[in-house]
C-alpha cells in the first residue's frame, strides 16, 4: 500500500464526495472533516480489501472502493449527526 500523503488526501476527497452524495439531505460538516472522514475511509476500506483477498495491494477494485463510500457514509453521517447534536445543545 504505497499511498503518498497527497494521494491520499485525493482519494479521501473523492471518496468523502461520494459518501456526501449517497446520503440523504444535507450534511452539516465542512469539507477538511468530508476529507478526513474520506481519507480514514479509504484507509480502513483498503484493509478490508486486502483482507479480504480482493486486492493485492495496489490494484483497484470496485468491492473495495464500494466498502470504502459505505464506510464514509457512516462516518460522515456520524460526525454530521454529532455537529448537529451540539448546535442542539
Amino acid at each position: 500500500m504505497g499511498i503518498s500523503f497527497l494521494t491520499a488526501i485525493f482519494v479521501g476527497l473523492i471518496i468523502g464526495a461520494l459518501a456526501r452524495l449517497v446520503l440523504p439531505g444535507k450534511q452539516k460538516i465542512g469539507i477538511l472533516m468530508t476529507i478526513l472522514v474520506g481519507i480514514v475511509a479509504a484507509v480502513i476500506g483498503s484493509f478490508i480489501g486486502a483482507a479480504l483477498g480482493l486486492t493485492d495491494g495496489d490494484d483497484f477494485s470496485w468491492i473495495t472502493l464500494a466498502i470504502q463510500v459505505v464506510l464514509a457514509a457512516i462516518g460522515v453521517s456520524l460526525v454530521a449527526g454529532r455537529s448537529r447534536r451540539a448546535v442542539r445543545r
